[in-house]
């Protein structure tokens, strides 16, 4: 059984925060605007040298003018991979990425332009300076371990999630290191350069209580967490489930990337099957059915899509490389806050038409919390109308045709895609 806010918004009840008893960041509240940038890919920390920021800082015109609204960057610490994922020393902000001052200048010229910083929060674990546990800057001791990690040198309480061997998990029990060691990093090294905002990575690795004790001692006015589950395409609601339960979890100050509907889409794109979009009560069937507010979407990211090119990357979960703007074209009409995913607007010459997309979301007044009527749901099409605050759009994904009528205008249009508005 859904939990009773989930229950409650499925029937169309929308619970304030002070009724959920959350402390629900900004974006989350409901009624959200706001359009993600993942400003990274799994290999823009690179071979040749840190300059990642820079090539951001070069593009802050031109990202803003898109309509993006936050931009995630990549985890922001000294790390012992250079994609950011093994953080090392904490509060050291030199990276792959580029240098501290860099990192500040960035963030700054994104602000300037009124877009806001997302931080790429690693906290499930942590790697040694020079050996397996010792951690410095902040130097903690090995009760910041668990006492099951493989290293087996944890003098910590037991794990508070899932296992990662790549790095030492932390024992989020620990109140005097890990939980105010986190929180101080949070606030006087991340906040004082401008981030506003935290994406929490790999959160079925520790309780879903200590990201949203995080977030609320940071104050993010947006919040989102990587909970990747095992995705099971004939028992949706499971997956929706998962991500309701880890949102509750959080005491709902925390939303969750909407992986069910990240695998319904692939389904989609990939066998035709685009009846999976709607489910039995009407609405959409990834988790933006159930609690589109808490919800961001999303086409590919850097682990489950290619980078630079098709194939490249961690590419572990792809949607299918010719197909990507039907995704768009889906989550850019949709409720939920959608994410675009860097390389597919600057390497993968995708920017014109995802920014047509943009517009018409912008133009309708769609946000987080639209109302979505499905017209058609069958093998090769998926057709809705989304009633924006202002006007309504009209969108079709698929081979198969379809039109909303008369009185409609179309805005955009491609391969197995069409959005009008009215």
């Amino acid at each position: 059984m859904k939990n009773a806010i989930a229950a409650a918004l499925a029937a169309g009840i929308l619970l304030s925060a002070s009724q959920a008893g959350a402390a629900t960041p900004a974006q989350q509240a409901g009624g959200s605007n706001a359009i993600l940038l993942q400003g990274f890919h799994w290999n823009s920390a690179g071979y040749a040298g840190p300059d990642w920021y820079n090539t951001l800082l070069n593009n802050v015109a031109d990202i803003s003018s898109l309509g993006v609204t936050h931009v995630w960057f990549p985890p922001p610490s000294d790390s012992g991979a250079r994609e950011g994922y093994l953080p090392r020393q904490l509060n050291k902000l030199d990276s792959s990425y580029g240098s501290t001052a860099e990192l500040t200048n960035v963030i700054s010229a994104f602000k300037s332009k009124g877009v806001k910083a997302i931080a790429d929060v690693v906290v499930n674990h942590r790697v040694g300076t020079t050996g397996w546990s010792d951690f410095t800057n902040p130097n903690w001791t090995t009760y910041t371990i668990v006492n099951n990690d493989e290293c087996n040198c944890g003098l910590g309480a037991g794990d508070t999630g899932d296992g990662f061997s790549a790095g030492r998990d932390l024992a989020h029990t620990n109140v005097g290191e890990v939980q105010n060691g986190i929180i101080n990093w949070l606030n006087y090294t991340l906040k004082p350069i401008g981030f506003s905002g935290l994406r929490f990575d790999y959160v079925k690795g520790f309780g879903a209580n200590y990201v949203g004790q995080y977030a609320n001692a940071f104050g993010a006015e947006f919040c989102v967490g990587e909970l990747w589950p095992n995705f099971d395409i004939n028992n949706i609601d499971a997956n929706r489930q998962a991500l309701m339960n880890w949102i509750n979890g959080t005491s709902n100050s925390c939303g969750a990337f909407d992986f069910t509907t990240k695998g319904i889409l692939n389904d989609a794109l990939a066998n035709g099957n685009y009846w999976r979009l709607k489910a039995t009560d009407g609405k959409p069937q990834g988790a933006i059915g159930w609690w589109p507010a808490m919800m961001v979407t999303f086409v590919d990211n850097h682990d489950t899509g290619p980078a630079e090119s098709c194939g490249s990357g961690q590419n572990l979960w792809p949607a299918p490389c010719g197909k990507v703007m039907e995704g768009y074209a889906y989550i850019l009409s949709h409720p939920g806050i959608p994410t675009v995913f860097y390389p597919h607007i600057y390497n993968w010459n995708l920017k014109t038409q995802i920014a047509a997309l943009i517009k018409a979301r912008k133009a309708a007044g769609v946000n987080s919390t639209s109302a979505v009527s499905i017209q058609q749901a069958t093998q090769g099409l998926y057709a809705a109308i989304v009633t924006g605050s202002t006007r309504q759009l009209a969108m079709k994904i698929g081979p198969n045709s379809w039109s909303p009528g008369t009185g409609w205008t179309l805005q955009t249009s491609g391969t197995n895609y069409a959005v009008w508005m009215k």
